[in-house]
């Protein structure tokens, strides 16, 4: 393995000022995942059954573990390096023609999704092993026992995009299932032993940096569908007020999520005597409910502005509510991490989005939008009100 090793590091340089910045060719890189995002809420909206949402919901798992391996790949490769852009543009291609599969990825694109998103990996661990080996051996062993797990999922992946769609649904379940639990098992190997989280030495605010520009992401892409649906309809008193609805509740996601949660925890990993573990739990695994819960309230907002009034149908029902509560069991359990405590206020929230299901029987697709919206607003106001005045005394 030593003839395959670089010449230079290719790491980032710890303890700078700006080492842990996040750069603009990330940002670039980060444009391909709007695209994902979109298809897979345009999926979901498309096949609203349950087997929509577990093919959508594996799909989310392929694009979120993508996504996250290369923001743990930049946070400790040099983006400045010309290898590192290479690899990263390398990633975009294969990652633009994964999401251009998405919606045909259980149909006659499945094999292009299949490889586009296997090469992802295989690009990404032989670029640091590449660049780790002789530099440093404690990652090296590290990266060697992720590849072998993602080896090890990958042609489960490729058989899946062979077999038939309920075939290649179980098979890429568990490809996805291996992919989850590989990093809570520490990516144990025989022989090899398993990783712990004290030899994942990652640059906080970086990692927190990143996840939350992937927030904005599903953030930008609901309001993008949002704004698009409405340019299309007839501009009714009821429309408008649909519209209007879902950019209030778009504000009130972002102020939940960022007006308090996203900077305590930066702080909190920042100053961490193990980050690697705030970065796997917090970040890597906590994220995915947050943004599964942006992409089903996208979809909900899409079906109020379509059918503003009359009968609230069970899918309309289930995106309405479903998607709020992913969003608050995702921010109560990020925010655990930098709080002795579940938040109050996520806990009231979500019992207070249990008791709309039953009050939706009287209620329109439109008002049922304002309803939950309006909780999320008291979960961002109570929530800032009472930190507030904890920061007070």
């Amino acid at each position: 393995m030593s003839l395959f090793a670089a010449r230079t590091s290719q790491m980032r340089v710890r303890g700078q000022h700006e080492s842990g910045r996040v750069t603009f060719v990330e940002l670039f890189f980060d444009l391909v995942f709007v695209f994902a995002v979109t298809q897979l809420s345009h999926g979901l909206l498309a096949h609203l059954s349950l087997a929509g949402l577990a093919q959508m919901s594996v799909l989310l798992l392929a694009v979120w573990w993508s996504w996250i391996n290369a923001a743990w790949v930049t946070n400790w490769l040099d983006p400045a390096r010309p290898a590192v852009r290479m690899m990263l543009f390398a990633l975009m291609l294969a990652g633009l023609v994964f999401a251009a599969a998405i919606p045909k990825g259980f149909e006659d694109r499945a094999v292009v999704l299949a490889v586009a998103y296997v090469s992802m990996h295989v690009v990404s661990d032989l670029m640091m092993l590449w660049s780790l080996n002789r530099h440093d051996a404690v990652n090296f062993r590290n990266f060697v026992r992720i590849s072998l797990w993602h080896l090890a999922a990958a042609p489960i992946w490729l058989a899946g995009s062979y077999a038939d769609a309920t075939l290649r649904l179980e098979l890429w379940v568990l490809a996805a299932a291996i992919e989850t639990v590989a990093p809570i098992l520490g990516y144990w190997v025989p022989w090899i032993g398993r990783s712990t989280t004290s030899e994942w030495v990652v640059a906080g605010n970086h990692m927190a940096e990143r996840c939350g520009l992937f927030i904005i992401i599903a953030l930008g892409e609901s309001i993008l569908i949002t704004g698009a649906t409405f340019a299309t309809l007839t501009w009714t008193a009821e429309h408008i007020a649909a519209f209007l609805t879902a950019f209030v509740g778009s504000v009130a996601l972002w102020a939940v999520y960022f007006n308090i949660g996203a900077e305590r925890a930066s702080r909190q990993i920042e100053t961490s005597s193990d980050p690697g573990r705030l970065a796997r739990s917090g970040y890597t695994f906590m994220h995915l409910p947050i943004v599964a819960g942006i992409i089903v309230i996208a979809v909900g907002d899409e079906l109020v502005l379509h059918h503003p009034g009359g009968h609230i149908e069970l899918p309309a029902l289930a995106a309405l509510v479903g998607g709020p509560v992913l969003y608050l069991v995702g921010n109560a359990l990020f925010k655990r991490l930098s709080a002795p405590n579940l938040p109050l206020s996520h806990l009231i929230g979500l019992g207070l989005l249990v008791l709309a299901i039953p009050a939706s029987l009287y209620l329109t697709p439109l008002t049922l939008s304002a309803a939950t919206t309006a909780i999320m607003i008291v979960v961002a106001v109570w929530e800032w009100l009472s930190l507030r005045r904890r920061e007070e005394r």
